[in-house]
């Protein structure tokens, strides 16, 4: 991840790259977000022992497995916590092993939206080669944004 930081912020085209990009991209945390939280709910008609508010809950977590598993763990009880960490460092897995696969599928910005919070550390090595140098800037927004939008989230669909 330090060499990625040195590379983007020694890299004279990366200002270049980030004027090119379309404003458009400002919207993915949130359209990351809308579309987890949707796919939690879908699911949580499928797990008759749990509420849509629960499984919300732990898709609100984005990959941030460290915070969302304490909290919900805090909120919701230790079983709903474990479930939480799990789903989230799977989440986290599954953006590192796939994302050269999910570039091919669905393009450049698909591993982006799967790795959530991850995207501006821990999944941005491998975002940054499979999607390219020009999405750095924005994999790290959207990692920013969704990282930021966890504590919130996260207790909202807890106190629910």
């Amino acid at each position: 991840m330090f060499s990625v930081g040195v590379s983007v912020g020694n890299d004279p085209q990366t200002l270049r790259n980030f004027r090119s990009l379309n404003p458009r991209l400002v919207f993915l945390p949130l359209c990351t977000i809308l579309g987890t939280l949707a796919g939690c709910a879908a699911v949580s008609l499928l797990l008759s022992h749990r509420s849509p508010t629960d499984c919300m809950a732990v898709g609100a977590g984005f990959g941030y497995y460290s915070l969302s598993s304490i909290f919900i763990t805090e909120y919701k009880g230790a079983e709903l916590g474990t479930i939480a960490l799990l789903s989230n460092i799977t989440r986290e897995i599954i953006t590192l092993l796939f994302a050269p696969l999910l570039v091919r599928w669905f393009g450049n910005l698909a591993p982006i939206s799967a790795g959530g919070a991850t995207t501006m550390d821990t999944t941005l090595p491998i975002i940054t080669r499979c999607s390219g140098q020009s999405f750095v800037v924005v994999s790290i927004f959207h990692g920013f944004v969704v990282d930021f939008s966890v504590p919130f989230l996260v207790t909202l669909f807890c106190s629910i």
